[in-house]
């Protein structure tokens, strides 16, 4: 071998350990990312033992130890710490005004773990974190004592959730079902009256005066029903011994953290993580599940691939396979690649002029005019967020599905064409179908660019708190005119936005974790049916 060549060798073998170590490293920054999610995220929804401290200045605290840090000296610095302190998430906020406090290990002059110490998870502010005293009904004592009021409350909550449900299932089935009408003949009475229709007017009249009678006695019910919900209070006693009460209702989960075993911590475990997942948020997003999250961000990423797909594919096709290849042709790839390049939050603002603005006051001034001023498609909602990022990923599609246009072998086309078929023919019936693993290549990075944007759907329809799903059993079932919730909002919202953000910071790990296995899971299935179809087409070098 000569020296060139040993040097051309040298150089190869190079590159090829840059290429290596470069590969090397961001797999090991990929697994780390996953893995402090995973430690983070994944540990939100164990269950620890309550801690209660004791000060040497007669101070006493009581809840679970989250983290633990050297003490910062007089200026500020840990390079002059004086020692350690350990934080507590003690709850009980609507007592003390704060979720957590900071104990100097210097300070603390006994520790124990009280058997009889309990944590309340609420609806409302936060956790409690305590003893239990009574339960009361009606300003009159129920129960008396911790031991009867322990032995008693799993009862006590258990027919809690009984008429939680009950309280659920009236507002969202007969109580929506009776507002639904009522709203459908406002509007139609609206109509009647643009229209002059005096006879429609009576008719109208007639049929709501049954619906508004049976309103007043679903409401009277729910009325009722609340008011037994919140009958009973239970007493509780904090660790400074601030006797407080609230609604038994207001409980979700009542552990005795200290009390429990292994296999009750995992019970719990899953029934946070069941929650999580398929529950809805309470306490401003910082607490309880998150499905309606999810289920925004699944549906408008489909909603978003539906409307892609063609655009995309169908552009691609007649740049590729029609266009003649001049100055205006390359004109528009440029154009294509430099908009794959525009900020998102441009596109945002193109969707609220374009779609919400024009095409959604449009239909409200000729579909929906009896609803004005109240807009119904003038207004963000989840189809106009999903065509807005069917703009921002289409020349991704575009991109993609060129590429695998490019790659079908010319032989096909004329094989095709020799043996009769049209030009239409061949491309829809053979080629396209030969390039789909490309195209699905285009629909898997749209999907994960979609799925992970934020900036334009703050615009365009995404909401902190969704008050209804997309879909639900009034017709027409499917409502694209709605805002919607989503994981990536919800993850800036409660990480930044949040009035307490020590105590969501798991809870934004947690959505973080979840957001990536939502995009992966969607990814996974269409990369299944990219490999489908690339063995069933093995034949085009595809």
């Amino acid at each position: 071998m000569t020296a060139s060549g040993r040097q051309s060798e040298g150089i190869g073998r190079l590159l090829t350990w840059l290429c290596g170590g470069a590969l090397a490293l961001n797999l090991v920054l990929v697994a780390g990312l996953l893995a402090v999610l995973l430690v983070h995220g994944a540990g939100y929804f164990w269950q620890k033992k309550l801690l209660l401290v004791e000060t040497v200045d007669g101070e006493r605290h009581l809840g679970e130890v989250t983290g633990e840090e050297p003490v910062p000296g007089p200026d500020g610095t840990l390079a002059t710490s004086t020692g350690r302190r350990i934080r507590l998430k003690v709850g009980n906020r609507d007592i003390t005004g704060r979720d957590f406090v900071w104990v100097d290990e210097s300070r603390i002059a006994r520790r124990s773990h009280p058997p009889d110490a309990w944590q309340l998870e609420r609806t409302e502010w936060g956790n409690f974190y305590g003893y239990l005293e009574a339960v009361v009904r009606d300003g009159d004592p129920l129960i008396s004592g911790r031991h009867a009021v322990a032995e008693a409350l799993d009862g006590l909550l258990a027919r809690k959730e009984r008429e939680r449900r009950e309280v659920r299932r009236l507002e969202r089935g007969p109580l929506a079902d009776v507002n639904a009408a009522l709203e459908a003949l406002r509007l139609e009475r609206r109509a009647a009256q643009r229209r002059g229709d005096d006879e429609a007017l009576e008719r109208i009249d007639r049929d709501i005066a049954p619906l508004e009678a049976e309103y007043r006695v679903l409401a009277g019910r729910l009325s009722a029903l609340r008011e037994t919900l919140e009958r009973e209070q239970l007493v509780v006693e904090n660790a400074q011994g601030i006797r407080h009460e609230f609604p038994v209702s207001h409980v979700v989960r009542a552990v005795p953290a200290n009390r429990i075993g292994t296999g009750a911590r995992i019970r719990i475990y899953a029934s946070r993580l069941v929650e999580f997942l398929t529950g809805e948020p309470r306490e401003s997003n910082t607490e309880g599940g998150i499905f309606p999250a999810i289920f925004g961000t699944v549906m408008m990423v489909f909603l978003m691939s539906f409307a892609v797909t063609p655009f995309g594919v169908v552009a691609a096709v007649y740049l590729r396979e029609y266009a003649t290849q001049g100055w205006l042709t390359r004109s528009i790839r440029i154009a294509v690649n430099n908009l794959a390049g525009v900020p998102s939050i441009v596109f945002g603002i193109f969707g609220l002029g374009f779609f919400v603005y024009l095409v959604g006051g449009t239909i409200d001034r000729l579909f929906y005019p009896e609803a004005l001023p109240t807009p119904t498609f003038g207004t963000g909602g989840i189809l106009w967020a999903s065509l807005t990022l069917a703009l921002l990923t289409v020349p991704v599609v575009i991109i993609a599905t060129e590429e695998g246009l490019a790659a079908v072998p010319r032989i096909v086309r004329e094989g095709s064409l020799a043996l009769g078929a049209t030009k239409f023919e061949t491309t829809w019936k053979v080629v396209v179908p030969a390039a789909a693993p490309g195209i699905l290549t285009g629909m898997i990075l749209a999907m994960a660019r979609a799925a992970g944007e934020v900036a334009p759907l703050m615009i365009v329809g995404m909401v902190k708190l969704a008050p209804a799903l997309p879909v639900d059993g009034h017709f027409p079932f499917v409502h694209l005119e709605r805002k919607f919730m989503h994981l990536g909002f919800h993850i800036y919202d409660v990480g930044f936005q949040s009035p307490n953000v020590e105590a969501t910071k798991p809870l934004v790990f947690a959505t973080a974790l979840l957001l990536i296995a939502v995009v992966t899971a969607m990814n996974v299935v269409a990369i299944v049916v990219r490999n489908r179809l690339r063995r069933k087409y093995a034949g085009s070098a595809v």
